[in-house]
């Protein structure tokens, strides 16, 4: 989940709540930042390589005419070659775990909170092509509206389960299509079990669901089924039982490719309602970040491969294929130790997919989490989620609607 909120009591207690409102959160400047330049990019400089024994913040600039990130007492972040980032338009609206799908030139960008007591219930479309947004469309009533799980053969989108409502309720077991050509929606079998940021892609003719978090939010599921599908039909009644993934967990990302379905990152544990609470208010539980990667081939029994370079989680619609690879944007790792605070990720993942092993890329705008990613014309964007509170703090502050690409050269 996304957001902190802390009172001036909180701030020091080290086992604070991890929410933040983005309706009292103030904006901060990537210019007062980083280095800006006329023509809207940002360039961001390499992070030096402090260690989590250094006690003191430092924001002086060095001699290249940049900033640098400088972590206090938590996990640095890792080094990284220099990116130079371009702004385009913001989303119409902020959003916090919603999801994304691109098809062509088209990212469909799909509900989210905006605040901890408001979520969307509609779709808007980004147009890579000319670089604007437009065709707003609502989702149906019963859909959920964040932690939802989302596959696409290329014209229709299947959206399985998800949180439906704000705060922290529980998610529901609902399933749609949407024909992306008629902006038509239909109603598919419902899940065995509702779940919550369940891992989800098509592969080999069927939609496979897995993982995510049980009922209580909190609970990490295992459960992996499955379900014939065909051009936005339905090809059976009845969803099948699957080899369970070996971890269960929301927030991971699940991407196909070369026939091999893969499953990564992730978390154990999330916020859960406050006990008696009618607004579902949220009450910490203890999470675990992990970055394991699995695989599934033609044996049907999940492989175990290289982790990921550090844990990873909030990284389900965080994730592009290029060039024989997997490229992942941003997310958060482990809790502070001390603290106990959540620490986001700025930094981008090269998963390649001819040796499996993994590699650090680039550096983004800012550390952020749920980020919604695209691809076209070589450059990779980014858009929405929720940012840090600065270079030299890497806590969950405000949410945004910002876009932003990079021309990536692998």
């Amino acid at each position: 989940m996304g957001f902190q909120m802390y009172s001036r009591f909180e701030e020091n207690v080290a086992l604070a709540v991890d929410f933040l409102w983005a309706s009292v959160s103030s904006s901060s400047s990537i210019a007062s930042s980083w280095a800006s330049r006329n023509d809207g990019t940002v360039v961001i400089p390499n992070a030096a390589n402090h260690t989590e024994n250094e006690k003191t913040f430092d924001n002086k600039e060095e001699k290249n005419g940049g900033p640098q990130r400088v972590l206090s007492a938590t996990f640095a972040d890792l080094p990284a070659p220099e990116l130079e980032w371009e702004q385009m338009p913001s989303s119409p609206v902020p959003r916090l775990d919603g999801y994304a799908i691109q098809i062509k030139n088209l990212l469909y960008v799909f509900s989210g909170y905006q605040t901890l007591d408001y979520v969307h219930s509609h779709v808007d479309v980004y147009n890579f092509t000319n670089n604007s947004w437009g065709g707003r469309f609502d989702t149906p009533k019963d859909m959920a509206n964040s932690h939802l799980g989302m596959a696409s053969d290329g014209r229709y989108i299947y959206i399985v389960s998800g949180q439906k409502g704000p705060q922290c309720r529980g998610p529901i077991a609902h399933t749609f299509v949407l024909d992306t050509e008629t902006k038509k929606w239909e109603s598919l079998p419902p899940l065995p079990a509702p779940r919550y940021a369940p891992a989800t892609q098509l592969w080999r003719d069927r939609l496979h669901v897995m993982g995510g978090s049980k009922e209580n939010r909190h609970t990490p599921g295992v459960e992996h089924w499955s379900l014939a599908v065909k051009n936005g039909k339905v090809l059976e009644k009845h969803w099948r039982n699957e080899i369970p993934i070996p971890r269960g967990g929301p927030h991971r990302a699940c991407v196909v490719v070369d026939d091999r379905l893969f499953a990564i990152g992730g978390q154990e544990g999330d916020f859960m309602a406050k006990p008696g609470s009618p607004i579902f208010k949220c009450s910490r539980r203890h999470e675990v970040v992990y970055g394991d990667v699995y695989m599934l081939d033609d044996g049907m029994k999940w492989k175990v491969l290289s982790p990921m370079p550090k844990p990873n989680s909030h990284i389900e619609s965080s994730w592009v294929i290029l060039n024989n690879s997997i490229i992942i944007m941003g997310g958060t790792t482990e809790k502070h130790p001390v603290t106990k605070r959540m620490i986001l990720v700025g930094e981008m993942f090269q998963f390649h997919l001819g040796s499996l092993k993994w590699s650090v890329i680039g550096k983004l705008p800012y550390r952020v989490k749920t980020t919604l990613a695209g691809f076209w014309d070589g450059y990779i964007y980014f858009t929405s989620g929720q940012r840090d509170r600065g270079p030299d703090n890497p806590q969950p502050r405000k949410v945004v609607g910002e876009m932003w690409r990079t021309k990536l050269r692998l």
